[in-house]
């Protein structure tokens, strides 16, 4: 996502944030860390996909600072690095309890569209 000239350095930021709630594999790991520590098999079986998948949508999360590991043992355990994450996650659930009916029928975004790459 490149930004434009005349694009202040937040919007950019915050499209970029969007961004990685925006993809639903990314924003079930999101959802599902928000209730605790879980190790990557964990986060494989609760959303689906492969682990090397899951994996690079963990490291993407990591890379942006919305999600910390720590290493135990072989296991590697994923969590929520800040409560505004939870934050952001309830707000939009609360947005979408106001206009997610508008939001599903909405044209301009198609949900059958594939998942992003991390």
């Amino acid at each position: 996502m490149s930004r434009t000239a005349d694009q202040p350095p937040e919007i950019a930021n915050a499209a970029k944030l969007f961004c990685g709630f925006g993809d639903a594999t990314r924003l079930g790991i999101i959802s599902l860390l928000s209730t605790g520590e879980r190790r990557v098999s964990d986060v494989v079986e609760a959303v689906g996909g492969s682990q090397g998948n899951i994996s690079g949508h963990l490291r993407c999360l990591k890379d942006c600072g919305l999600v910390a590991d720590r290493r135990s043992g072989r296991e590697v355990h994923y969590r929520i690095a800040h409560h505004e994450v939870v934050d952001v996650l309830r707000a939009a659930e609360e947005l979408l309890a106001v206009t997610g009916e508008r939001i599903e029928l909405c044209p301009n975004y198609d949900s059958r569209e594939p998942a992003g790459r991390p």
